[in-house]
Formats: C-alpha cells, sequence, structure tokens
C-alpha cells in the first residue's frame, strides 16, 4: 500500500486541508433514531391550564405542535418565507381555527395558510385532533382538502379513525363508503379498519352486518384481535341479542382470545339490555370467581338490573360501598343518575333531591341525563314547580333541554292537572326545533284526558298523525281511561273502533281501561261482553282485569256475579293482588257470609300478600254488619230510642256479636305498621254500637283525636248514636259544638239525626236552637228535616212552634203532607181545649189557602218567572227562612 509521508503532508498549504466530518455528512445515510427522537419531540402533547379566579372555572387543554416551518424541505420553506400570508401555525392552532369555522366558511383558505401543509407527517396528527372534537362536517371537509394536495399520501390510520368517528354518530353508509375508498387507494385494511366498521353496524343496530364484516376478515387472512370480538359482542347484545353474544363470546375463547374486563361489561350489558336482569346478577357472581376485579361500569350495570329487579337495599349497599374511603371504584354521574332512578321508582322524591345535591358537593358536573332523571322523578309524582325549577336550572347551567326533557315536564303539568300549561311545554318544544315523539304525544292526551278534556285529547290525536307518528296502544288506552272519567260512553265505543280500523290490536292493559270505563259509566252488559271478546281472542287477563270487574259488580249490587269472577280468577291461578282481596271482602261482606270472608282474608296472609288498610277496613266492615240473634224487646228499645222504625221487624233481629273479632283487628293493623284511617275507625264503631258497648266509641274517638285521624260524616254519626245509646246528653251538646263548624258540610241525614236524638230526649228548646244555626250555616234541609221537628213539637205540645215550622215549609217551597195538618188538628181537639182549638183550625186554614194560592201562582208566571222561582237558590231560601223566623221567633207561650 502506498503511504504519504509526515513531512509531506505538514508541508501541504492550509487551504488543501478539507474538512473530513463536511465529507461523512453528505456521504453517510440519514440518522434513522435521530429522525424519530425529532418526530417524537414536534408531536410531544404539552398540557396547558388556565384558571378564571372570578367565575371559579378551569380550563384543560392539550397543545401539539406538529412539524412547523423549520422542519419543512427547504424549497417549501423558501416559498413560505416569500408570502406574508403563510403561518406557521401548531397543528392545535390549525384544529381550533377550523372549528371557529362555521357551516360554508372558507375552511380551505385557512388550511392554505398553513405552513405545516407542507410536512405529510402532521397529517395523521391533524386528522386524530379533528376527529376527536367529533364534528363530521369539519373533518371530511379537511379531509377532501388534504386529499387535494400533491404531497399526500393515503394512509390507513386516517381511513380508521374517520370510520370510528362516523361510527360514532351512527353514519353507517358513511362509515362503509371509506371503508371502500380505501382499498380504491390502495390501503389495506388491517384489524382496526373492521374492528371500526363492525362497531359502526353495531351502534347502528346491524348485528348480522357486523357477523358477515366478521366472516370478510376472517376470509382475508386478519386474524380477529380481542377488541375485533368485543365490538361484534357488542353489536349483538346492543341490539338485545344477548343469546348471539354468549355465541360470539364462545367462540372467542375456543379461539384462545381469553375475555377481559371490557368483555364482562359488554355481556353485563348484553344481559341488561335484553332485559335479562337475573342473569346479569348471575353472570357478575360467576365474574368474582375470576382475577378480574369490577370497575365502576361493572356497578353501574349491576345496581341498574338492582332497581329494575325491586332489590332496592342491594342496590344501596353497593352504592355506599362505592362511596367508602379507600374503595377501588368511585361512583361516577351514571352511579349518582342510576341511583336518583332509584328513588323515583320507590316513590322516595325527598331522596333524588338529596342524591344530586350530592352530586354538586362532590364536585361532579351534572350531565343532561342527571337532570333528565330529577326532572322524571318530580315529574312523576306531579311535582310541576319543582319540575319547571329544575328545567330552568338545566337551562342555567348551558344545557340544551331535548325531546325528554320537554317530556318530563309536560308529564308534570298532566299530572298536576295543568293542561293549558303541558300544551304551552308542547309549543315550545317546537319551536325549539325540537320534533315531540310518540311519549311526548302520549302524554300531551293524558295531560287533557286526566283532566277531563276528551275533545281536546281527540284531537291532539289527530296532530299526531298529521305529523306522521302513528298512536300505538298507550295512545289509545289513555282516551279510553279518559272516557270513563268524562262519562262518555259514546267515545269508547268510537275510540274502539278507531282502534281496529288503525290495526292496533288491544292488550291487557288497553282491555282494562275500557272495561273499567265501561263498568264506571253503569255499561255492565257492555263490559261483560268486551271481557268475552277479550278472552275469544286469547288475550290473558291479569288481577287488574279481575278487580275491574269484581269491584264493578259490587258497585251494581251484582254480588254473587262478582264472586264467580273470583272463582274463574282461582281456577286460571292467576295471582291474587290486594285491590282483588278487598273487592271479594266486600261482596262476602254484602252477601252476609262472614264464614267466608274470614277464610279469604286468611288465604290472603298464608300466600304472602299482606292486607293494606283497604283490606282490613272491609273486613271490619264485615264484622260490624254481622250479628247475634237478640230478643224484639232488646232491639225495639235501642231503635225507638234513636228514632229509628221498628215497622217490619221479626220477632229476632240482628245485632253484631263479632266486636271483639274486630277490635282483634284494628289492634293487628296498629301491629303491622299501618295506620287507621277515618273509615276504618268509623266500621269499628259501629261494631261497639251494634255489639252493645258504646263506650268505646267514644274512647276510639279520643284515640283518632291524639293520633290527629280526620273526622268524617260516619264517625260523628257512630258518636252521635253512642252517646244517645248512653244517654250521655252533655256529650252530645259538646259534640254538637264541635260538629258546629261543620255544618255546611255535613249530610243531611247526619242533621236529621242529631235533631231526632235532641228532640227525642225532651230537649225541644236545644233542638231548635240546633235548627237556627243549621239555616245561619247555609246547611242543607229536606222534607225529612221538618217532620222531625214537627214530631218532637208535638209530642211536648209546643203547637205555636209546630204551626210556625210549617209556615217555613210553606215559605221555601216544601210543601206539608196532609198527615202533618191531621196531626195538628187531632191535637187541637184533643189537648188543645175549645179556646186554642178554633185558633190552631184558623192558622191552618190560612196555611193551606197560602200553599194553594202559591201553587196557583206558580203555574200563571210566564217560564222566565217560573225559571226564577225553580232555580231559586239555596242561599236564597236561607235568608227568606231566617227573615219569618225573626219575624215570628217572640211568640206567646204554649199553653
Amino acid at each position: 500500500m502506498h503511504t504519504v509521508p509526515m513531512a509531506t503532508l505538514v508541508s501541504q498549504p492550509p487551504l488543501l486541508h478539507l474538512p473530513h466530518s463536511k465529507t461523512r455528512i453528505l456521504c453517510n445515510k440519514p440518522n434513522n433514531n435521530n429522525n424519530k427522537k425529532s418526530d417524537s419531540a414536534a408531536f410531544k402533547e404539552k398540557k396547558h391550564v388556565s384558571v378564571d379566579y372570578d367565575s371559579g372555572t378551569h380550563n384543560l387543554s392539550t397543545h401539539i405542535g406538529g412539524f412547523r416551518k423549520r422542519d419543512i424541505p427547504k424549497h417549501h420553506r423558501l416559498r413560505v418565507e416569500t408570502e406574508r400570508f403563510q403561518k406557521d401555525w401548531a397543528v392545535s392552532d390549525v384544529v381550533n381555527r377550523v372549528y371557529q369555522l362555521r357551516r360554508g366558511d372558507d375552511i380551505d383558505g385557512v388550511l392554505n395558510r398553513w405552513v405545516g401543509r407542507f410536512a405529510r407527517k402532521n397529517f395523521p396528527v391533524l386528522i386524530r385532533e379533528m376527529t376527536a372534537r367529533g364534528s363530521v362536517e369539519h373533518c371530511m371537509q379537511v379531509f377532501r382538502w388534504m386529499k387535494t394536495l400533491k404531497n399526500y399520501c393515503a394512509r390507513t390510520d386516517i381511513y380508521n379513525m374517520l370510520i370510528r368517528l362516523h361510527a360514532r354518530h351512527s353514519l353507517v353508509d358513511q362509515a362503509r363508503g371509506l371503508f371502500f375508498e380505501m382499498q380504491e387507494w390502495r390501503c389495506k385494511p388491517d384489524a382496526e379498519s373492521y374492528n371500526a366498521l363492525i362497531n359502526a353496524h353495531g351502534r347502528a343496530g346491524q348485528w348480522r352486518w357486523a357477523m358477515n364484516i366478521m366472516d370478510d376478515m376472517l376470509r382475508a387472512a386478519i386474524p380477529p384481535s380481542r377488541s375485533t370480538y368485543n365490538n361484534l359482542i357488542n353489536a349483538c347484545g346492543s341490539s338485545g341479542n344477548w343469546r348471539e353474544a354468549l355465541k360470539v363470546c364462545k367462540k372467542m375463547t375456543d379461539n384462545g382470545v381469553g375475555p377481559d374486563l371490557v368483555t364482562h361489561n359488554i355481556v353485563l350489558s348484553a344481559y341488561k339490555t335484553g332485559a335479562q336482569y337475573s342473569k346479569a346478577l348471575s353472570y357478575f357472581e360467576l365474574m368474582k370467581g375470576t382475577n378480574i376485579r369490577p370497575d365502576t361500569t361493572t356497578l353501574n350495570i349491576v345496581i341498574y338490573c338492582l332497581v329494575k329487579l325491586g332489590q332496592y337495599g342491594k342496590a344501596i349497599d353497593i352504592f355506599n360501598s362505592m362511596r367508602d374511603k379507600g374503595a377501588e371504584c368511585r361512583p361516577d354521574i351514571v352511579t349518582f343518575t342510576s341511583i336518583i332512578h332509584l328513588y323515583s321508582v320507590s316513590g322516595q322524591i325527598d331522596n333524588c333531591t338529596a342524591v344530586f345535591n350530592t352530586i354538586l358537593a362532590e364536585g361532579l358536573k351534572p350531565n343532561i341525563v342527571s337532570y333528565n332523571a330529577l326532572l322524571g322523578a318530580y315529574a312523576s309524582h306531579g311535582m310541576c314547580t319543582e319540575a319547571a325549577s329544575v328545567f330552568n336550572e338545566m337551562k342555567k347551567s348551558s344545557f340544551r333541554p331535548d325531546v325528554v326533557s320537554y317530556t318530563s315536564l309536560l308529564n308534570a303539568y298532566g299530572r298536576s292537572r295543568h293542561p293549558k300549561k303541558a300544551r304551552e311545554v308542547f309549543d315550545r318544544m317546537k319551536a325549539n326545533h325540537l320534533k315531540p315523539n310518540l311519549v311526548s304525544y302520549n302524554a300531551l292526551i293524558n295531560a287533557y284526558g286526566s283532566s277531563g278534556l276528551l275533545a281536546e285529547a281527540v284531537e291532539v290525536l289527530r296532530e299526531m298523525e298529521q305529523d306522521g307518528i302513528h298512536p300505538n296502544i298507550v295512545s289509545i288506552c289513555t282516551l279510553l281511561a279518559a272516557c270513563g272519567q268524562c262519562g262518555q260512553k259514546v267515545k269508547i265505543d268510537a275510540i274502539l273502533s278507531a282502534a281496529k280500523l288503525r290495526g292496533i290490536e288491544l292488550n291487557t292493559i288497553a282491555y282494562n281501561s275500557a272495561i273499567g270505563s265501561y263498568m264506571n259509566l253503569g255499561e255492565h252488559e257492555k263490559a261483560i261482553n268486551l271481557y268475552q271478546s277479550m278472552r275469544k281472542k286469547k288475550v290473558k287477563p291479569d288481577s287488574v282485569t279481575y278487580n275491574v270487574l269484581i269491584s264493578g259488580c259490587c258497585k251494581m249490587s251484582k254480588y254473587s256475579e262478582a264472586l264467580t269472577f273470583f272463582d274463574e280468577m282461582v281456577d286460571l291461578k292467576i295471582p291474587m293482588s290486594k285491590e282483588v282481596y278487598s273487592s271479594v271482602l266486600c261482596a262476602y261482606n254484602k252477601k252476609g257470609q262472614l264464614t267466608e270472608a274470614e277464610s279469604v282474608f286468611h288465604s290472603m296472609k298464608m300466600a304472602g300478600c299482606p292486607p293494606d288498610v283497604v283490606t282490613y277496613t272491609a273486613m271490619l266492615h264485615a264484622y260490624s254488619a254481622a250479628g247475634k240473634i237478640l230478643s224484639y224487646t232488646d232491639v225495639v228499645g235501642h231503635w225507638t230510642l234513636i228514632g229509628w222504625s221498628t215497622s217490619g221487624t221479626n220477632s229476632f233481629l240482628c245485632i253484631s256479636e263479632n266486636w271483639e273479632k274486630a277490635c282483634e283487628l284494628f289492634q293487628e293493623m296498629e301491629i303491622n305498621g299501618i295506620q287507621p284511617d277515618a273509615i276504618a275507625c268509623s266500621a269499628l264503631m259501629r261494631a261497639f254500637n251494634k255489639g252493645g258497648h258504646p263506650s268505646r266509641v267514644l274512647i276510639l274517638a279520643e284515640l283518632m283525636r291524639e293520633k290527629k285521624i280526620p273526622f268524617n260524616d260516619a264517625i260523628f254519626f257512630e258518636m252521635v248514636s253512642a252517646c244517645s245509646l248512653l244517654q250521655d246528653w252533655r256529650t252530645t251538646i259538646q259534640l254538637i259544638k264541635v260538629i258546629e263548624p261543620s255544618f255546611p258540610r255535613l249530610s243531611v241525614g247526619l242533621k236529621n239525626q242529631l235533631l231526632q236524638i235532641m228532640g227525642r230526649s225532651g230537649k225541644t228548646e236545644a233542638m231548635m236552637k240546633l235548627f237556627y244555626k243549621i239555616i245561619a250555616s247555609n246547611g242543607d234541609v229536606n222534607f225529612d228535616t221538618y217532620s222531625i221537628l214537627l214530631k218532637n213539637l208535638l209530642s211536648v205540645g209546643s203547637w205555636r212552634k209546630y204551626i210556625e215550622v210549617l209556615q217555613w215549609m210553606v215559605d221555601a217551597r216544601v210543601r206539608p203532607s196532609s198527615q202533618m195538618y191531621l196531626d195538628i188538628s187531632c191535637f187541637a181537639q184533643k189537648s188543645g181545649g175549645t179556646e186554642y182549638a178554633s185558633i190552631i183550625n184558623e192558622r191552618i186554614e190560612l196555611l193551606k189557602r197560602k200553599a194553594r194560592e202559591e201553587d196557583s201562582r206558580s203555574k200563571l208566571r210566564d217560564t222566565h218567572s217560573t225559571s226564577l222561582l225553580v232555580h231559586r237558590t239555596r242561599a236564597e231560601n236561607h235568608r227568606l227562612l231566617e227573615s219569618k223566623m225573626a219575624v215570628t221567633h217572640a211568640v206567646v207561650p204554649d199553653c
């Protein structure tokens, strides 16, 4: 090898010494490691946080620079340096500027000013950031612009991101178009491409298409990943085909791909969507035996299933365990929303509000689903004021109310009997460019129907059809229930015909509504015919059907037929409800079959159906109506004392002997935590009175006062009867003082009983004072009221008062009977003496003449005057009667 002397190298001029390092840079290949480091630095995410202390908010954003002007090729860099409109923006800045533009704005103009477009490595990052924002229109416009560039090169990951974006928006056709387009641009689909397309079809409920894509994937020799199987299981499960989901899961394990936590959550979700809540809980128990720990999503699904099964206590226990310190799975907004729904369906509205306040206290931000859950809770109980407050709070929190929000508010107004406000909410929904759905229309129909506005409800049905929404069975049921409330039996037939013309098959609920409406209107035959039609069409009746039939027959006094329906229900092995048992007890009670009633009541408790206050009350009525054999004299003494007629009685009468059983039943109610109401107490009082223990009635009345149970007419009636049996006139006077403020609301029968008791006791002055108070309070009086006054006045010889009362009757347009005139005439002949007999007969003749003149004048009056007389108000009659009493109050003492 030829060598160069050292001296020669040293003696060479300095200019001949070329730098060796520069020769190596020009000749060697670029270092890939350095390029990767520069790429990672360019696309490194930087977190930016901004805090607004005045408003108490903060904003966290991610900034990505990308390749800038210094990183693009030199000839492009020289070109953009001479143009002042070219901007060296970061990738994040470009995304922000594009999203600030609206539809129709020049997005291409903004992108053409970006220097980074000359670096093709910016394109995947740009599409990734654009798709993360979620706008399909902006992303596709950027993608179309990107394909027009000379340096663009189609990439599989770009198409995968766009397919996933369209899948999120359920745009299946566009996602499939991108899938075929990527193959035209010579991009081979990979596993992620197929996963994204399977996900798109799964979100759209097209699980068979998803299965076909899986087959195409296998034919393309692309092995499915765990994500592929998860997407396919989710596609089947989200469509409700949980059996197909389990088959895919089995195929997954057979192919050696083990399930992970996501797989288990998807299977649980498939059970939930398919309404297989018990299977979901069983699968969760099996999941606990594996090494996979559940996360918050898992527990949310379990809580949802427990709520659907009515196991509220277990759901609350899981929720509390998630909130414990050191818990691995912390509750999220979905968890709190599920608990709000739990308290809503269980009727604990106060707890719904408390849970929502807890969300705010723990720093979680409620979403629109949370607001809708609270709104629906208030709406289900007709709390329209609270629902409107939540609705306004939702708008203040920058949430745009959706159809569910408006429908819940509409339902709240409908349930609280405010149909006009419900209509205003419905119109506001349309004004805000939201299309009402079937549930919205049904809620509005119910709002009108429950308020008795049947014509408006039918008009909403027509409006629904004009808007292209076909009514369903819920619409028909709502209208049928409204017909029963409005008392329009013709409309029931019309609605049933309309349902038949529209091809709507009546289900059990619809038949129940129609049968109940017929029964409420007294159309017994039509109700029975409809029930027979229901059986012919093989629509299975339920406990509600038979409850409507049994209770309807009881209202029409068809007790034997009611018991026939009960026997039919037993033969069909239909589960009994509390309402059915109560109706059957009422039927047996009316027929006087106490033994059968006791048997039904015992079988009810043995069947695990705890009686409620209505059932206990029905049984108390049965005991109060049953009796023992007493002698005629024992009973007539009691009846004569309180002024009841004894005509037509046999030598033996029936008065209750089962007051002890009734008392034991009442104590059983309190032991079982059932608060008795006024009806139950009145039934027990009746049993005490008929059983010869009136003193217990007054003790029970004191107990009612302690428990703040309101008194009704039946309670006062039994208390007055008890005072009469005990001959406790002081208590009677005190009771009248208690009843006095309620005179305008009391029944005529109770007031007549009070007058009768005071008259029978010989206290005619107290009786007349009570009558004056009744008249002064505008209380109702009838012919029997005057008859009671006259009989008791005549029994003590007070003939002057007798004639005054006759005068009041004539002035009040109540015609005295001939027997009343005959009684006073007989008294004048026997006890009045010669002097007073002529006076009495003279006054009687004057009253008779006045009554005849009044009758003749009433016949000669014209139609208008007659109408005014006939429709004279009750207050006018009372004022006229009071004026007459004021004139005749000071009278000569009776002889």
